[in-house]
């Protein structure tokens, strides 16, 4: 991808990378790509996560994208997922999602749905961004008469809950659960939602100040989710990230099911019901190799795509798959969404809890998961560029993939969404996996942290 877009939208921190006068372009520019040719006003919705900066992104994009003619429907704090339901049920013409997910409150990012739900294309993220970098094809300011108008999408959070509790048949009465809404988008919809489908309900982290999204919690911090199910003895915990596209869970033993359990569990589950499309599921090349076995086991055929839920989605799309996701918690049902959805996901493991009459740790042992390790190396954006041409670090990855061979895998690759190298290892003997990681992690450091 080119200088802006990564491989979940725009993202960077604000007021450096991710500045006021960068997002208005971005708005002007997706008027021009996203409506051009439309007879009618076209309509964005706009909605945003709890960070402290993005009430400040969203005026800057609606002052782009009404400055060039189109109207703004503002949902105000809401899941990423509730955009691109939302952006289809309200007739809009595209939808955009301030967050920058999992990462940090300095940080913030813009995310782009069309109007029918999915994430924009390379295509016409490539159009829009050479917009923006582009002076000479930035469109004109509209005439003052023409200026776009702004609305307040005061039932956008109720229509999204509704919507989920849609996709659940059974009542979730009697389950005692504990949820952890990262100070996050979570914080606004996932009382209501649970509350209401009848589940007794513990919330965490749902007290957003502008600053503490994703600080300690969420589904990149999973101790004090797990800490308060077995102490409280609950059935068990869920976990969201900042914009709530991500679901992890707690069973009631304490033991972490992350997106690859699941992924298997609900496999499983479909497969049985003869709901699960072509019985095959999308993963990535992340995903761990006992859900690889466990596929081999049930008679599943699982495919791997590039890490980024995009990647999986586009691949579900073009072989019509019914289910696929990530070991991060991006999981996507297409039978009801257009995008990862982890209050989407949490809703469909509980339902299927109750319709089963089981625990969740009655069904975690579907699958055995092989130990990975997970190494985060930072480097600039020059660094992440010179990876790919460092001859000594593609020596060293070679070295470690002979050395671990056919009892072990190496995955070596910069972040999409963040300025890192990440080095994951997997085998059956921890201690040869964490020396084969820390090996090149090593020669990373020492090849590319010069380019800080």
């Amino acid at each position: 991808m080119g200088r802006l877009f990564g491989t979940d939208g725009i993202r960077g921190v604000v007021n450096e990378t991710l500045t006021c006068e960068l997002a208005m372009r971005i708005g002007r520019a997706a008027a021009s790509v996203l409506c051009d040719g439309r007879r009618r006003r076209s309509i964005f919705v706009i909605g945003t996560d709890t960070r402290i900066s993005s009430d400040m992104l969203s005026s800057a994009l609606t002052a782009g994208l009404c400055s060039v003619g189109a109207d703004v429907i503002l949902l105000g704090v809401v899941p990423t997922p509730a955009v691109a339901y939302l952006v289809e049920k309200y007739k809009a013409d595209a939808g955009i999602m301030i967050s920058a997910s999992h990462n940090p409150a300095l940080y913030n990012g813009i995310k782009i749905f069309s109007g029918d739900g999915y994430k924009l294309p390379d295509a016409l993220e490539e159009q829009i961004e050479a917009i923006v970098l582009d002076d000479a094809s930035m469109p004109p300011l509209c005439d003052g008469r023409e200026v776009g108008r702004v609305t307040r999408g005061t039932g956008a959070v109720k229509d999204y809950v509704e919507h989920i509790k849609s996709t659940c048949p059974y009542s979730l009465s009697g389950l005692h659960i504990a949820v952890d809404c990262a100070n996050g988008s979570a914080s606004v919809t996932a009382k209501r939602l649970f509350s209401e489908l009848g589940a007794d309900v513990r919330m965490l982290f749902d007290k957003p100040d502008g600053m503490n999204i994703n600080d300690g919690c969420g589904s990149t911090h999973m101790e004090a989710l797990t800490d308060y199910v077995v102490k409280n003895g609950l059935d068990l915990g869920v976990a969201f990230d900042g914009d709530a596209d991500r679901c992890l869970c707690v069973d009631d033993t304490g033991k972490l099911i992350d997106g690859d359990f699941i992924m298997a569990i609900c496999a499983l589950d479909m497969k049985e019901r003869g709901k699960l499309s072509k019985d095959a599921v999308v993963g990535t090349i992340l995903t761990n190799f006992g859900f690889s076995k466990f596929c081999e086991e049930h008679d599943i055929r699982f495919v791997a795509t590039k890490v980024g839920d995009r990647f999986v989605l586009e691949e579900m799309l073009l072989e019509e798959y019914s289910f696929g996701g990530e070991q991060s918690g991006h999981i996507i049902f297409r039978d009801f969404a257009t995008t990862g959805d982890g209050e989407l996901t949490a809703v469909q493991l509980l339902s299927m809890l109750r319709r089963r009459g089981c625990r969740l740790s009655e069904l975690s042992c579907v699958m055995t998961k092989y130990p990975q390790i997970a190494l985060n190396i930072g480097v600039s954006a020059e660094g992440k560029l010179a990876f790919y041409t460092d001859y000594e670090i593609k020596k060293a990855i070679d070295d470690a993939k002979a050395a671990l061979g056919t009892a072990g895998r190496i995955v070596v690759r910069p972040s999409g969404t963040e300025p890192l190298i990440r080095v994951m290892t997997e085998g059956e003997d921890e201690e040869q996996i964490e020396k084969a990681a820390r090996a090149v992690a090593n020669v990373i450091e020492s090849r590319l942290c010069h380019h800080e």
